[in-house]
Protein backbone atom coordinates (compact mmCIF):
# COMPACT_ATOMS: atom_id res chain seq x y z
CA UNK A 1 0.00 0.00 0.00
CA UNK A 2 1.43 3.37 -1.02
CA UNK A 3 2.33 5.89 1.70
CA UNK A 4 2.14 3.19 4.34
CA UNK A 5 4.73 2.90 7.07
CA UNK A 6 5.15 -0.07 9.39
CA UNK A 7 5.51 0.85 13.05
CA UNK A 8 5.46 -0.82 16.41
CA UNK A 9 2.72 -0.31 18.99
CA UNK A 10 4.89 2.04 21.03
CA UNK A 11 4.94 4.51 18.12
CA UNK A 12 1.15 4.67 17.74
CA UNK A 13 -1.48 6.20 20.01
CA UNK A 14 -4.34 3.72 19.69
CA UNK A 15 -6.47 5.58 22.23
CA UNK A 16 -6.60 9.10 20.75
CA UNK A 17 -9.38 8.30 18.27
CA UNK A 18 -11.00 5.48 20.19
CA UNK A 19 -14.78 5.84 20.36
CA UNK A 20 -14.89 5.11 24.10
CA UNK A 21 -12.49 7.95 24.84
CA UNK A 22 -14.46 10.33 22.62
CA UNK A 23 -17.63 9.43 24.51
CA UNK A 24 -15.83 10.16 27.78
CA UNK A 25 -15.00 13.59 26.37
CA UNK A 26 -18.65 14.14 25.52
CA UNK A 27 -19.62 13.14 29.06
CA UNK A 28 -17.31 15.85 30.41
CA UNK A 29 -18.97 18.35 28.05
CA UNK A 30 -22.44 17.44 29.33
CA UNK A 31 -23.43 15.97 25.97
CA UNK A 32 -24.33 12.45 27.11
CA UNK A 33 -27.39 11.00 28.84
CA UNK A 34 -26.32 7.91 30.80
CA UNK A 35 -28.54 4.93 31.63
CA UNK A 36 -27.06 2.67 34.30
CA UNK A 37 -30.18 0.50 34.62
CA UNK A 38 -30.76 -2.55 32.40
CA UNK A 39 -32.49 -1.63 29.12
CA UNK A 40 -33.95 -4.17 26.65
CA UNK A 41 -32.77 -3.86 23.05
CA UNK A 42 -36.35 -3.09 21.99
CA UNK A 43 -36.27 0.21 23.94
CA UNK A 44 -32.97 1.63 22.70
CA UNK A 45 -34.26 3.61 19.73
CA UNK A 46 -37.17 5.18 21.59
CA UNK A 47 -34.86 6.38 24.35
CA UNK A 48 -32.26 7.70 21.88
CA UNK A 49 -34.84 9.65 19.86
CA UNK A 50 -36.34 11.23 22.99
CA UNK A 51 -33.26 13.32 23.82
CA UNK A 52 -31.04 15.75 21.90
CA UNK A 53 -28.01 14.29 23.69
CA UNK A 54 -25.92 11.23 22.95
CA UNK A 55 -27.03 8.23 25.01
CA UNK A 56 -24.82 5.70 26.81
CA UNK A 57 -26.38 2.44 27.95
CA UNK A 58 -24.35 0.56 30.55
CA UNK A 59 -26.46 -2.62 30.49
CA UNK A 60 -28.20 -3.09 27.14
CA UNK A 61 -29.95 -6.29 26.18
CA UNK A 62 -29.74 -9.67 27.93
CA UNK A 63 -25.92 -9.63 27.59
CA UNK A 64 -25.90 -6.21 29.38
CA UNK A 65 -23.56 -4.72 26.81
CA UNK A 66 -22.34 -1.15 26.73
CA UNK A 67 -23.83 0.70 23.75
CA UNK A 68 -23.61 4.35 22.80
CA UNK A 69 -26.01 6.04 20.42
CA UNK A 70 -26.06 9.33 18.53
CA UNK A 71 -22.49 10.42 19.28
CA UNK A 72 -22.49 12.74 16.24
CA UNK A 73 -26.04 14.10 16.37
CA UNK A 74 -25.26 17.79 16.91
CA UNK A 75 -22.93 20.48 15.63
CA UNK A 76 -21.42 20.73 19.11
CA UNK A 77 -20.46 17.06 19.05
CA UNK A 78 -19.03 17.31 15.52
CA UNK A 79 -17.00 20.30 16.71
CA UNK A 80 -15.73 18.25 19.65
CA UNK A 81 -14.67 15.51 17.23
CA UNK A 82 -12.66 18.10 15.32
CA UNK A 83 -11.24 19.53 18.54
CA UNK A 84 -12.96 22.88 17.96
CA UNK A 85 -15.60 25.14 19.49
CA UNK A 86 -19.20 24.80 18.22
CA UNK A 87 -19.12 28.39 16.92
CA UNK A 88 -16.02 27.75 14.79
CA UNK A 89 -16.12 27.45 11.01
CA UNK A 90 -16.15 23.66 10.83
CA UNK A 91 -16.39 23.57 7.04
CA UNK A 92 -13.22 25.66 6.76
CA UNK A 93 -11.43 23.23 9.08
CA UNK A 94 -12.67 20.34 6.95
CA UNK A 95 -11.21 22.02 3.86
CA UNK A 96 -7.91 22.59 5.64
CA UNK A 97 -7.61 18.92 6.56
CA UNK A 98 -8.56 17.69 3.11
CA UNK A 99 -5.78 19.88 1.73
CA UNK A 100 -3.26 18.07 3.97
CA UNK A 101 -3.44 14.35 3.06
CA UNK A 102 -2.07 11.92 5.63
CA UNK A 103 -0.27 8.60 5.05
CA UNK A 104 -1.27 5.38 6.78
CA UNK A 105 0.57 3.25 9.33
CA UNK A 106 0.50 -0.55 9.20
CA UNK A 107 0.65 -2.41 12.52
CA UNK A 108 0.70 -6.12 13.22
CA UNK A 109 -2.29 -8.11 14.43
CA UNK A 110 -0.57 -8.66 17.77
CA UNK A 111 -0.33 -4.90 18.26
CA UNK A 112 -3.84 -3.95 17.10
CA UNK A 113 -6.31 -3.36 19.96
CA UNK A 114 -9.20 -4.43 17.74
CA UNK A 115 -7.60 -7.91 17.51
CA UNK A 116 -7.40 -8.43 21.25
CA UNK A 117 -10.36 -10.84 20.94
CA UNK A 118 -10.83 -12.89 17.75
CA UNK A 119 -13.72 -15.17 16.78
CA UNK A 120 -13.49 -17.22 13.56
CA UNK A 121 -15.63 -19.86 11.89
CA UNK A 122 -18.56 -21.06 14.00
CA UNK A 123 -17.46 -18.82 16.88
CA UNK A 124 -18.15 -15.74 14.77
CA UNK A 125 -21.78 -15.44 15.86
CA UNK A 126 -23.72 -12.36 14.71
CA UNK A 127 -26.58 -13.16 17.11
CA UNK A 128 -24.28 -12.22 20.00
CA UNK A 129 -24.15 -8.64 18.73
CA UNK A 130 -26.77 -6.00 19.68
CA UNK A 131 -28.86 -5.86 16.51
CA UNK A 132 -32.04 -4.05 17.52
CA UNK A 133 -35.32 -2.71 16.04
CA UNK A 134 -34.97 0.97 15.14
CA UNK A 135 -38.18 2.16 13.40
CA UNK A 136 -41.74 0.89 13.73
CA UNK A 137 -42.02 -0.68 10.26
CA UNK A 138 -38.41 -1.80 9.71
CA UNK A 139 -37.91 -5.21 8.18
CA UNK A 140 -35.87 -6.60 11.06
CA UNK A 141 -33.25 -5.92 13.72
CA UNK A 142 -30.36 -3.73 12.63
CA UNK A 143 -26.86 -2.52 13.34
CA UNK A 144 -26.78 0.96 11.84
CA UNK A 145 -23.23 2.00 12.75
CA UNK A 146 -21.27 -0.18 10.32
CA UNK A 147 -18.54 1.41 8.21
CA UNK A 148 -17.68 -0.84 5.26
CA UNK A 149 -14.21 -1.45 3.82
CA UNK A 150 -13.63 -3.22 0.51
CA UNK A 151 -11.01 -3.41 -2.22
CA UNK A 152 -11.86 -2.90 -5.87
CA UNK A 153 -10.25 -5.93 -7.59
CA UNK A 154 -9.65 -3.92 -10.78
CA UNK A 155 -7.95 -0.87 -9.23
CA UNK A 156 -6.67 -2.16 -5.90
CA UNK A 157 -8.13 0.91 -4.21
CA UNK A 158 -9.92 0.66 -0.87
CA UNK A 159 -13.48 1.96 -0.71
CA UNK A 160 -14.98 3.17 2.57
CA UNK A 161 -18.70 3.68 3.08
CA UNK A 162 -21.42 3.58 5.70
CA UNK A 163 -23.96 0.78 5.57
CA UNK A 164 -26.56 -0.93 7.72
CA UNK A 165 -26.63 -4.61 8.58
CA UNK A 166 -29.85 -6.58 9.14
CA UNK A 167 -29.59 -9.84 11.05
CA UNK A 168 -30.45 -13.11 9.21
CA UNK A 169 -28.77 -15.75 11.37
CA UNK A 170 -25.51 -16.48 13.16
CA UNK A 171 -23.41 -16.34 10.03
CA UNK A 172 -25.32 -14.11 7.62
CA UNK A 173 -26.81 -10.63 7.37
CA UNK A 174 -28.52 -8.40 4.85
CA UNK A 175 -27.17 -5.04 3.79
CA UNK A 176 -28.13 -2.25 1.39
CA UNK A 177 -26.07 -2.39 -1.80
CA UNK A 178 -28.89 -0.95 -3.92
CA UNK A 179 -28.25 2.79 -3.60
CA UNK A 180 -25.68 4.24 -6.05
CA UNK A 181 -22.18 3.84 -4.60
CA UNK A 182 -18.67 2.73 -5.49
CA UNK A 183 -19.30 -0.51 -3.57
CA UNK A 184 -22.36 -1.25 -5.72
CA UNK A 185 -20.39 -0.68 -8.95
CA UNK A 186 -17.59 -2.96 -7.75
CA UNK A 187 -19.99 -5.69 -6.61
CA UNK A 188 -21.94 -5.70 -9.89
CA UNK A 189 -18.70 -6.39 -11.75
CA UNK A 190 -17.90 -9.23 -9.31
CA UNK A 191 -21.30 -10.77 -10.05
CA UNK A 192 -20.57 -10.65 -13.78
CA UNK A 193 -17.31 -12.52 -13.14
CA UNK A 194 -18.98 -14.97 -10.75
CA UNK A 195 -16.77 -13.82 -7.86
CA UNK A 196 -17.36 -13.15 -4.19
CA UNK A 197 -16.47 -9.68 -2.90
CA UNK A 198 -14.59 -9.56 0.42
CA UNK A 199 -16.21 -6.91 2.62
CA UNK A 200 -15.42 -5.95 6.20
CA UNK A 201 -17.17 -3.66 8.66
CA UNK A 202 -16.04 -1.63 11.64
CA UNK A 203 -18.44 -1.15 14.53
CA UNK A 204 -17.64 1.56 17.08
CA UNK A 205 -15.80 4.28 15.15
CA UNK A 206 -14.86 7.90 15.80
CA UNK A 207 -17.18 10.48 14.13
CA UNK A 208 -14.35 11.59 11.84
CA UNK A 209 -14.20 8.07 10.40
CA UNK A 210 -17.89 8.42 9.53
CA UNK A 211 -17.12 11.73 7.86
CA UNK A 212 -14.49 10.02 5.70
CA UNK A 213 -16.99 7.28 4.84
CA UNK A 214 -19.44 9.93 3.65
CA UNK A 215 -17.13 11.09 0.86
CA UNK A 216 -16.97 9.62 -2.63
CA UNK A 217 -13.61 10.11 -4.30
CA UNK A 218 -11.61 8.22 -6.89
CA UNK A 219 -8.75 7.45 -4.54
CA UNK A 220 -7.75 5.08 -1.76
CA UNK A 221 -10.45 6.16 0.66
CA UNK A 222 -8.93 4.49 3.70
CA UNK A 223 -6.40 7.34 3.64
CA UNK A 224 -9.27 9.79 4.09
CA UNK A 225 -9.75 8.45 7.60
CA UNK A 226 -6.33 9.68 8.65
CA UNK A 227 -6.63 12.85 6.60
CA UNK A 228 -9.77 13.91 8.45
CA UNK A 229 -8.30 12.84 11.77
CA UNK A 230 -5.36 15.09 10.94
CA UNK A 231 -2.72 12.40 11.40
CA UNK A 232 -1.84 8.94 10.03
CA UNK A 233 -4.38 6.23 10.77
CA UNK A 234 -3.03 2.87 12.07
CA UNK A 235 -4.19 -0.02 9.88
CA UNK A 236 -4.15 -3.75 10.48
CA UNK A 237 -4.67 -6.53 7.95
CA UNK A 238 -7.89 -8.45 8.51
CA UNK A 239 -7.76 -12.01 9.86
CA UNK A 240 -9.61 -13.74 6.99
CA UNK A 241 -8.96 -11.48 3.98
CA UNK A 242 -6.50 -8.85 2.76
CA UNK A 243 -8.48 -5.70 3.62
CA UNK A 244 -6.66 -3.16 5.79
CA UNK A 245 -8.79 -1.85 8.66
CA UNK A 246 -8.35 0.86 11.32
CA UNK A 247 -6.66 -0.91 14.22
CA UNK A 248 -8.08 1.36 16.93
CA UNK A 249 -11.84 0.85 16.44
CA UNK A 250 -13.98 -1.09 18.90
CA UNK A 251 -14.92 -4.04 16.67
CA UNK A 252 -14.69 -5.45 13.15
CA UNK A 253 -16.82 -7.93 11.23
CA UNK A 254 -15.10 -9.73 8.36
CA UNK A 255 -16.78 -11.56 5.52
CA UNK A 256 -17.96 -11.33 1.93
CA UNK A 257 -20.89 -10.70 -0.38
CA UNK A 258 -21.55 -13.92 -2.26
CA UNK A 259 -21.59 -14.20 -6.04
CA UNK A 260 -25.34 -14.93 -6.27
CA UNK A 261 -26.20 -11.25 -6.50
CA UNK A 262 -29.45 -9.56 -5.52
CA UNK A 263 -31.55 -12.44 -4.25
CA UNK A 264 -33.14 -11.55 -0.89
CA UNK A 265 -35.53 -8.81 0.19
CA UNK A 266 -34.01 -6.27 2.58
CA UNK A 267 -35.90 -3.47 4.32
CA UNK A 268 -38.03 -1.46 4.56
CA UNK A 269 -35.96 0.87 6.72
CA UNK A 270 -36.43 4.37 8.14
CA UNK A 271 -34.27 6.52 5.88
CA UNK A 272 -32.53 9.90 5.85
CA UNK A 273 -35.57 11.86 4.65
CA UNK A 274 -37.59 10.80 7.68
CA UNK A 275 -39.68 8.35 5.63
CA UNK A 276 -39.21 4.67 4.84
CA UNK A 277 -36.98 3.38 2.12
CA UNK A 278 -38.73 0.57 0.22
CA UNK A 279 -38.01 -3.13 0.52
CA UNK A 280 -35.69 -4.23 -2.29
CA UNK A 281 -33.55 -7.16 -3.34
CA UNK A 282 -30.00 -7.19 -1.99
CA UNK A 283 -27.09 -9.63 -1.69
CA UNK A 284 -26.39 -11.78 1.35
CA UNK A 285 -23.41 -10.98 3.52
CA UNK A 286 -21.54 -13.93 5.08
CA UNK A 287 -19.40 -13.43 8.18
CA UNK A 288 -16.00 -15.13 8.46
CA UNK A 289 -14.61 -13.47 11.60
CA UNK A 290 -15.47 -11.02 14.37
CA UNK A 291 -12.71 -9.18 16.22
CA UNK A 292 -12.93 -6.67 19.06
CA UNK A 293 -11.22 -4.98 21.95
CA UNK A 294 -11.33 -6.67 25.36
CA UNK A 295 -13.82 -4.03 26.54
CA UNK A 296 -15.69 -3.04 23.36
CA UNK A 297 -18.12 -0.15 23.31
CA UNK A 298 -20.90 -1.06 20.90
CA UNK A 299 -22.44 1.68 18.78
CA UNK A 300 -25.78 2.48 17.20
CA UNK A 301 -26.50 5.40 14.89
CA UNK A 302 -29.58 7.60 14.99
CA UNK A 303 -30.85 7.52 11.41
CA UNK A 304 -34.12 8.35 9.69
CA UNK A 305 -35.83 9.76 12.77
CA UNK A 306 -38.87 11.44 11.24
CA UNK A 307 -39.66 13.64 14.25
CA UNK A 308 -36.11 14.93 14.70
CA UNK A 309 -34.13 14.87 11.47
CA UNK A 310 -31.91 17.61 12.89
CA UNK A 311 -30.59 15.06 15.42
CA UNK A 312 -29.70 12.41 12.83
CA UNK A 313 -25.99 11.65 12.76
CA UNK A 314 -25.61 11.30 8.99
CA UNK A 315 -26.93 14.80 8.28
CA UNK A 316 -24.87 16.44 11.04
CA UNK A 317 -21.74 14.80 9.64
CA UNK A 318 -22.53 15.36 5.96
CA UNK A 319 -23.54 19.00 6.55
CA UNK A 320 -19.89 19.87 7.16
CA UNK A 321 -18.83 18.22 3.90
CA UNK A 322 -21.63 19.89 1.98
CA UNK A 323 -21.04 23.33 3.43
CA UNK A 324 -17.42 22.99 2.34
CA UNK A 325 -18.54 22.03 -1.19
CA UNK A 326 -20.70 25.16 -1.42
CA UNK A 327 -17.92 27.40 -0.18
CA UNK A 328 -15.40 25.90 -2.59
CA UNK A 329 -17.69 26.28 -5.62
CA UNK A 330 -18.54 29.91 -4.96
CA UNK A 331 -15.09 31.11 -3.96
CA UNK A 332 -13.81 29.43 -7.11
CA UNK A 333 -15.71 31.97 -9.22
CA UNK A 334 -14.75 34.95 -7.08
CA UNK A 335 -17.80 35.26 -4.82
CA UNK A 336 -16.89 36.18 -1.24
CA UNK A 337 -18.66 33.69 1.03
CA UNK A 338 -19.18 34.82 4.62
CA UNK A 339 -21.07 31.78 5.93
CA UNK A 340 -22.83 28.60 4.76
CA UNK A 341 -25.42 26.60 6.63
CA UNK A 342 -26.95 23.32 5.54
CA UNK A 343 -30.40 22.98 7.10
CA UNK A 344 -30.46 19.68 8.98
CA UNK A 345 -34.23 19.20 9.00
CA UNK A 346 -34.53 19.45 5.21
CA UNK A 347 -33.40 15.87 4.57
CA UNK A 348 -29.66 15.63 3.92
CA UNK A 349 -29.35 19.43 3.70
CA UNK A 350 -31.60 19.87 0.66
CA UNK A 351 -32.02 23.44 1.92
CA UNK A 352 -28.86 25.56 2.04
CA UNK A 353 -28.40 29.11 3.27
CA UNK A 354 -25.45 31.15 2.05
CA UNK A 355 -24.41 34.61 3.21
CA UNK A 356 -22.24 36.48 0.70
CA UNK A 357 -20.59 39.88 0.54
CA UNK A 358 -22.12 40.97 -2.75
CA UNK A 359 -19.81 43.36 -4.59
CA UNK A 360 -21.26 43.28 -8.10
CA UNK A 361 -24.88 43.31 -9.27
CA UNK A 362 -26.25 39.84 -9.91
CA UNK A 363 -23.75 37.83 -7.83
CA UNK A 364 -26.53 36.33 -5.74
CA UNK A 365 -28.28 35.05 -8.87
CA UNK A 366 -25.03 33.68 -10.26
CA UNK A 367 -24.49 31.82 -6.98
CA UNK A 368 -27.98 30.36 -7.10
CA UNK A 369 -27.61 29.14 -10.69
CA UNK A 370 -24.22 27.55 -10.02
CA UNK A 371 -25.28 25.73 -6.86
CA UNK A 372 -28.55 24.38 -8.24
CA UNK A 373 -26.89 23.19 -11.42
CA UNK A 374 -23.79 21.69 -9.85
CA UNK A 375 -24.84 20.00 -6.60
CA UNK A 376 -27.43 17.24 -6.92
CA UNK A 377 -28.32 17.27 -3.23
CA UNK A 378 -29.41 20.93 -3.15
CA UNK A 379 -33.13 21.46 -3.73
CA UNK A 380 -33.61 25.01 -2.46
CA UNK A 381 -30.88 27.61 -1.87
CA UNK A 382 -31.27 30.92 -0.03
CA UNK A 383 -28.70 33.69 -0.57
CA UNK A 384 -28.52 36.50 2.01
CA UNK A 385 -26.35 39.55 2.58
CA UNK A 386 -23.36 39.23 4.89
CA UNK A 387 -25.13 41.01 7.78
CA UNK A 388 -27.49 38.05 8.31
CA UNK A 389 -26.55 35.42 10.89
CA UNK A 390 -27.57 32.18 9.19
CA UNK A 391 -27.80 30.38 12.52
CA UNK A 392 -30.34 32.90 13.85
CA UNK A 393 -33.75 31.84 12.56
CA UNK A 394 -35.34 35.20 13.42
CA UNK A 395 -32.73 37.18 11.47
CA UNK A 396 -33.14 34.86 8.51
CA UNK A 397 -36.93 35.24 8.52
CA UNK A 398 -36.49 39.03 8.71
CA UNK A 399 -34.30 38.98 5.60
CA UNK A 400 -36.78 36.70 3.81
CA UNK A 401 -39.69 39.02 4.65
CA UNK A 402 -38.00 42.34 3.88
CA UNK A 403 -35.52 41.70 1.06
CA UNK A 404 -37.45 39.31 -1.16
CA UNK A 405 -40.14 39.74 -3.82
CA UNK A 406 -41.52 36.53 -5.28
CA UNK A 407 -42.07 37.92 -8.77
CA UNK A 408 -38.41 38.79 -9.33
CA UNK A 409 -36.28 37.07 -6.69
CA UNK A 410 -36.99 33.37 -7.41
CA UNK A 411 -34.91 31.34 -9.85
CA UNK A 412 -36.23 27.90 -10.83
CA UNK A 413 -34.47 25.07 -12.61
CA UNK A 414 -36.61 22.24 -13.99
CA UNK A 415 -35.76 18.73 -15.11
CA UNK A 416 -32.63 18.44 -12.98
CA UNK A 417 -31.34 15.58 -10.86
CA UNK A 418 -32.11 15.57 -7.16
CA UNK A 419 -32.11 13.17 -4.24
CA UNK A 420 -34.17 10.18 -5.34
CA UNK A 421 -35.25 9.44 -1.77
CA UNK A 422 -37.14 12.76 -1.60
CA UNK A 423 -40.78 11.55 -1.79
CA UNK A 424 -41.81 14.65 -3.74
CA UNK A 425 -39.61 13.41 -6.61
CA UNK A 426 -42.08 10.52 -7.01
CA UNK A 427 -39.17 8.20 -7.77
CA UNK A 428 -38.32 9.99 -11.02
CA UNK A 429 -34.83 11.13 -10.05
CA UNK A 430 -35.40 14.56 -11.63
CA UNK A 431 -37.47 17.49 -10.48
CA UNK A 432 -37.60 21.25 -9.99
CA UNK A 433 -35.21 23.26 -7.85
CA UNK A 434 -35.48 26.85 -6.72
CA UNK A 435 -33.22 29.61 -5.47
CA UNK A 436 -34.29 32.58 -3.38
CA UNK A 437 -32.40 35.87 -3.59
CA UNK A 438 -32.79 37.47 -0.16
CA UNK A 439 -30.25 40.22 -0.79
CA UNK A 440 -30.61 43.93 -1.35
CA UNK A 441 -29.51 45.01 -4.83
CA UNK A 442 -25.96 46.35 -4.62
CA UNK A 443 -27.05 49.87 -5.58
CA UNK A 444 -29.74 49.94 -2.87
CA UNK A 445 -28.08 48.18 0.01
CA UNK A 446 -26.60 51.34 1.58
CA UNK A 447 -29.69 53.52 1.20
CA UNK A 448 -30.53 55.08 4.55
CA UNK A 449 -33.93 53.39 4.86
CA UNK A 450 -32.32 49.99 4.25
CA UNK A 451 -29.95 50.29 7.18
CA UNK A 452 -30.58 48.04 10.16
CA UNK A 453 -32.20 49.87 13.08
CA UNK A 454 -30.17 49.03 16.18
CA UNK A 455 -29.34 50.88 19.42
CA UNK A 456 -26.50 53.40 19.32
CA UNK A 457 -23.43 52.61 21.41
CA UNK A 458 -22.52 55.72 23.33
CA UNK A 459 -18.87 56.44 24.11
CA UNK A 460 -17.19 57.61 27.27
CA UNK A 461 -14.68 59.87 25.53
CA UNK A 462 -14.35 63.51 26.52
CA UNK A 463 -16.81 65.94 24.86
CA UNK A 464 -15.55 67.41 21.60
CA UNK A 465 -17.91 70.39 21.63
CA UNK A 466 -19.43 72.63 24.29
CA UNK A 467 -22.75 73.20 22.50
CA UNK A 468 -24.98 71.54 19.93
CA UNK A 469 -24.41 74.49 17.60
CA UNK A 470 -20.65 73.97 17.73
CA UNK A 471 -21.13 70.31 16.92
CA UNK A 472 -23.27 71.15 13.89
CA UNK A 473 -20.71 73.65 12.66
CA UNK A 474 -18.49 70.64 11.92
CA UNK A 475 -21.19 69.19 9.68
CA UNK A 476 -24.61 67.45 9.65
CA UNK A 477 -25.16 64.94 12.42
CA UNK A 478 -27.69 62.43 13.68
CA UNK A 479 -29.24 63.04 17.09
CA UNK A 480 -27.10 60.42 18.82
CA UNK A 481 -23.97 61.85 17.20
CA UNK A 482 -24.85 65.23 18.75
CA UNK A 483 -25.17 63.53 22.14
CA UNK A 484 -21.74 61.96 21.69
CA UNK A 485 -20.32 65.28 20.53
CA UNK A 486 -21.26 67.24 23.65
CA UNK A 487 -20.70 64.25 25.96
CA UNK A 488 -24.20 63.72 27.34
CA UNK A 489 -25.91 60.48 28.33
CA UNK A 490 -29.28 62.21 28.72
CA UNK A 491 -30.35 63.71 25.41
CA UNK A 492 -33.16 65.94 26.56
CA UNK A 493 -30.93 69.00 26.59
CA UNK A 494 -29.99 68.23 22.99
CA UNK A 495 -33.68 68.28 22.04
CA UNK A 496 -34.11 71.68 23.73
CA UNK A 497 -30.98 73.06 22.05
CA UNK A 498 -32.19 71.91 18.63
CA UNK A 499 -35.58 73.53 19.26
CA UNK A 500 -33.91 76.83 20.15
CA UNK A 501 -31.93 76.69 16.90
CA UNK A 502 -35.14 75.86 15.05
CA UNK A 503 -36.80 79.01 16.50
CA UNK A 504 -33.87 81.00 15.10
CA UNK A 505 -34.19 79.32 11.69
CA UNK A 506 -30.66 78.00 12.28
CA UNK A 507 -31.31 74.29 11.76
CA UNK A 508 -32.91 72.08 9.10
CA UNK A 509 -33.38 68.36 8.50
CA UNK A 510 -31.70 66.50 5.68
CA UNK A 511 -33.47 63.67 3.82
CA UNK A 512 -31.75 61.03 5.97
CA UNK A 513 -32.87 62.71 9.20
CA UNK A 514 -29.60 64.42 10.12
CA UNK A 515 -29.63 67.94 11.56
CA UNK A 516 -27.77 70.63 9.65
CA UNK A 517 -27.10 74.31 10.34
CA UNK A 518 -28.57 76.96 8.03
CA UNK A 519 -27.60 80.57 7.47
CA UNK A 520 -30.51 81.75 9.62
CA UNK A 521 -32.49 83.49 6.87
CA UNK A 522 -36.21 84.44 7.12
CA UNK A 523 -38.70 81.60 7.17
Amino acid sequence: MDDTATRGRSDVDFEKFRLRNFVNKLVDLGEVEIHDEPVPLSDLSQIIEATPKAVLFRKAGPEQLEIVGNVAGSRARIAAALGMEPTADLAAEFQRRIASPQPTIEVSSDEAPVHEVIYEGDEADLTKLPFHPQHRYDGGAYISSALDYSINPETGLTNVGCRRLSLRNKRAAGTNVTAPSDLRETYLKCIQRGEKLPLNFTIGSHPLDFMAAGMRVKADEVKLVGTLRGEPVPLVKAITNDIMMPADVEMTIEGYLDEKGYIENEGPYGEMMGYYGPMHLDPIYHVTAITMRKDPLHQTVLHGCGDHLERAESVNISSIIREAQVRELLTGIGIEVVAVRGMLSSGECQHVRVAIRQKLPGQARVAISLLLGSLTWIKHVFITDDDIDLFDQDRFEWAFATRFQADKDIITLTGVRGLRMDPSMEGKGVGTKAGFDLTFPVDRRNLFLNRRSVPHTFTDVAPRFQTVEQALQEGPKFFTELMDGIGTRDGREVSVAIDNLRDQNRVERLSDGRFSLTDGGDS
